[in-house]
């Protein structure tokens, strides 16, 4: 019995021990990150500029446990406006899985997934402002694994209610999203996701598929959207993006690098999905086109005043192509940017 008694007692030990170890190299300190965007905006056609605080975000991160992470993101200047982004918990139970619930961006499309810290130009694409950015409250999983390569898998489901509309709403519908990325060899990646929503009495499904290529210093991706409106309430949306940016190191005491920049994005008449009546939100309504159809190329320069996405200069022009007829937003026509970004 003493025996027995013993071997228990060690292996009790072995499995103890290991686990405080674990706990004890655990950093549980929280960690503060933040993002400004600060930039100048002219526009020839009508000869008047602006100054803008575009972002001013500020995030928390931490662990309580081993296994159990969270996120706090606000920005205290989202176009003028104060916004809670983030705020979830993930546990991650197993090594490279991980399960993720509260309010987050929804694992979609490739641009629309950025943070403004990792944008490469000053303003979004078509797909990344007005198609496909969604964040919503919903629970999520995801598992990374190789074959060959590696392969994330993402997926979840989501009350479909946005960030502020949550205490009273209930729903018998899912919305939900899903997306893989297979990080292949020599630089490349692909994308595939797609998502429904339900902004009011209409589905909407989009498809999404994009590939980059990133080594010795390039970065060459394009991304296609399709989103399809339930029972032909609004015509489909089709939306590209598709870019090039070269980075030149620089020796310079002021600058780490410049990039070259050049974009085309692309977007057909769109609708957010809300029901209009005499141009005011109205559930009597019907869908109406909140931004027309027009295609843009942009041009610019990057200067990296540290590592790059940490503290960038960014100079961008914006050429618009509309159709006749089209209704143009005051900050939707040609114009000049110049953005300063820092990320702490």
């Amino acid at each position: 019995m003493k025996t027995k008694s013993t071997i228990v007692y060690v292996l009790l030990c072995c499995g103890i021990i290991p686990a405080l170890a674990q706990e004890q190299k655990t950093d549980y300190m929280p960690e503060i990150h933040g993002t400004i965007r600060a930039k100048y905006e002219y526009q020839p056609e009508i000869s008047a500029g602006r100054f803008e605080v575009r972002n001013a975000r500020f995030s928390l991160t931490g662990k309580v446990a081993p296994i159990v992470s969270y996120k706090a993101e606000i920005d205290l200047s989202d176009e003028g406006s104060i916004k809670m982004l983030d705020a979830y918990t993930r546990l991650t139970p197993i090594t490279n899985f991980n399960f993720t619930i509260g309010q987050m961006r929804v694992p979609f499309t490739i641009d629309a997934h950025r943070s403004p810290h990792q944008q490469y130009f000053a303003n979004r694409s078509f797909i990344a402002k007005q198609v496909g950015n969604v964040r919503d409250v919903g629970a999520t999983i995801g598992y990374k694994f190789n074959n060959g390569f590696p392969i994330l898998l993402e997926g979840g489901v989501f009350n479909g209610s946005g960030l502020t509309n949550q205490k009273d709403f209930w729903t018998k519908q899912v919305n939900f999203s899903a997306k893989v990325q297979l990080f292949l060899p020599e630089g490349f990646n692909l994308t595939l996701s797609v998502q429904k929503i339900k902004p009011e009495k209409v589905s909407i499904y989009m498809y999404d598929a994009g590939i980059y290529y990133q080594s010795r210093g390039w970065h060459i991706e394009a991304e296609y959207l399709l989103k399809h409106y339930s029972d032909k309430l609004f015509d489909n949306v089709n939306a590209f993006d598709g870019f090039i940016c070269y980075d030149l190191k620089l020796r310079s005491k002021l600058f780490r690098k410049i990039s070259f920049l050049g974009r085309y994005d692309y977007m057909s008449d769109h609708s957010d999905g809300k029901a209009y009546l005499n141009e005011k939100a109205n559930a009597e309504g019907s869908l109406i086109i909140n931004d027309y159809q027009r295609q843009r190329l942009t041009g610019g320069i990057t200067l990296s005043l540290a590592k790059p996405f940490i503290s960038d200069i960014r100079i961008n022009y914006e050429k618009y192509f509309y159709q006749k007829g089209a209704i143009v937003k005051a900050s939707e026509q040609d114009k000049f940017v110049i953005e300063i970004m820092t990320r702490f």
